[in-house]
């Protein structure tokens, strides 16, 4: 997800999938043809942060920033402030993007609270109601279940992954998809009963408001009986909260810049804050 700000507006937003293999230069291009196409100037850029659990692309992706935004990026890593203690045995441990989804969560809903997050796996994540992060759990995301059904099973067909109205198929399309949205439902409630019963009994919290982010967020909130929320910007809001939070190494990464890449430029408006899951 990448996404533009200025100021607590929203101004331009993409989804985009991670690539691995991508260069600097392909992230650089594609990024650039982006702002450009919403009317954005590069040079209106005031900063860069980024959230990302895919360890190999940081390098590319902060250089893309340097390159070809003129920006330092901000990574959320140790060492930036997010308002949010983690209350877990290896804070390391804890994906930073579930962090960030914690901090917009909570400044947005209140806690306690709790977050799906529907990417490649399944997060769920408790927020206490002074804000700190508790813990979760992760489960196997809709996608890779879905390939891994499709890779073992070969008779199997793909399907598109939809409500097809009736747990009891009549056919084989609708076989498997009652099987993967039925089955990712009811998988995602009983997840969430369980973390209501255990907040109410450890953190008393009666009813704590389920906020569901991801792909497949409103799919799934539709048969749900306990996502009460769905808000596809969750994690923009959270890197814009802690972009905020951090006006000192904000201050240092723009007064160390970076030199831009030669292009045409697209001028436009200007946005001061990317953001970039």
């Amino acid at each position: 997800m990448l996404g533009v700000f200025r100021g607590a507006d929203l101004l331009a937003h993409w989804r985009l999938t991670t690539a691995r293999e991508q260069t600097v230069d392909e992230y650089g291009v594609l990024t650039r043809n982006l702002l450009s196409l919403a009317g954005l100037d590069r040079e209106g850029i005031g900063g860069v942060i980024i959230s990302s659990v895919v360890p190999p692309v940081n390098w590319t992706l902060g250089e893309m920033a340097r390159r070809y935004l003129g920006r330092r990026a901000l990574f959320v890593e140790p060492g930036v402030k997010t308002g949010m203690a983690v209350l877990v045995d290896n804070p390391m441990e804890v994906g930073a993007d579930r962090i960030v989804n914690g901090v917009a969560a909570f400044t947005e809903y209140g806690g306690p609270c709790i977050v799906v997050d529907f990417g490649t796996a399944i997060t769920f994540d408790a927020i206490s109601g002074k804000g700190e992060y508790l813990g979760g759990a992760i489960a196997p995301g809709l996608g890779i279940a879905s390939e891994a059904l499709f890779a073992r099973a070969a008779r199997l067909p793909r399907v598109e992954l939809k409500d097809p109205g009736k747990v009891i198929g009549t056919n084989t399309v609708t076989h498997i998809q009652a099987g993967l949205y039925y089955g990712a439902v009811d998988m995602v409630d009983g997840m969430l009963a369980r973390m209501k019963t255990e907040l109410a009994e450890k953190h008393g919290a009666a009813e704590p408001p389920v906020v569901a982010t991801g792909g497949q967020a409103k799919l799934v909130a539709r048969g749900s009986k306990h996502i009460k929320f769905t808000d596809e910007f969750l994690t923009l809001k959270g890197l814009r909260l802690i972009w905020e939070k951090n006006p000192e190494l904000a201050k240092g990464l723009a007064a160390e810049g970076g030199g831009i890449a030669p292009a045409p430029e697209a001028r436009g408006k200007r946005g001061p804050t990317k953001g970039a899951r």
